[in-house]
């Protein structure tokens, strides 16, 4: 009797540790083949709501120190959407992203070669990331940012993704420099590039565990 005691016993514990379970209606159920653990920790996002506050406040001062009515004289009155006063557009002509004058956008400092180089005004590669040639310019920034940003933000952290839109932000305000020199360059495009470049950083290098996710899903699918 004691013999089979025992042998009844190594069965039930190699019921309970195998690949394969029962439920409580007697069903069998297969165990996944992996398990993988989630153990993400979801930060959450607020420097990036942050980032589009601060950017849509610059724009909207500088279309108020523009003041397209008080000095739009060569063109007769066309500036655009003039019912919204001093912060009316200048006319498509002069700027067809519907913004302020490109003479606005160097005094509150645009990024431009002989300011930088020859002037020693290197606040400029830090300035002209939070100014944005129009309103059309500011949308598209904003609603890449808010795409990008706020994923990561919540995946790495404000650390790490302040960190990285700054310097990628500065570092595309070098190269615009170097590379643009007859024209003023605004903008957060090398900032979004940066943030760009993380995210597909990130997708490449936890590219196996996206698969095993994925195939994990497939499988308990009905």
């Amino acid at each position: 009797m004691s013999g089979q005691d025992i042998e009844r016993g190594q069965r039930a514990n190699k019921n309970r540790t195998g690949s394969s379970s029962s439920n409580n209606n007697g069903a069998h159920v297969p165990s996944p083949p992996y398990l993988i653990e989630d153990t993400e920790t979801q930060w959450t996002s607020w420097l990036v709501p942050m980032f589009v506050v601060a950017n849509v406040a610059v724009f909207i001062v500088v279309m108020y120190i523009n003041d397209c009515p008080k000095h739009d004289q060569a063109f007769k009155g066309k500036c655009v959407a003039r019912f919204l006063g001093r912060f009316s557009f200048e006319p498509l002509r002069k700027n067809p992203l519907l913004g302020s004058s490109s003479h606005t956008l160097e005094k509150l400092g645009g990024l431009e070669w002989t300011k930088v180089v020859q002037k020693h005004q290197g606040w400029r590669l830090i300035t002209c990331i939070w100014l944005h040639a129009g309103i059309i310019h500011l949308l598209v920034n904003m609603l890449c940012l808010v795409f990008i940003g706020i994923r990561l933000e919540q995946q790495f952290g404000f650390v790490r993704i302040g960190v990285i839109y700054l310097l990628s932000g500065f570092g595309g305000s070098v190269l615009s420099c170097l590379f643009i020199r007859n024209s003023i360059s605004v903008g957060a495009s090398g900032a979004l590039f940066g943030l760009l470049g993380a995210m597909l950083s990130e997708l490449l290098t936890n590219w196996s565990l996206y698969t095993n996710k994925m195939m994990l899903f497939c499988r308990l699918q009905p």
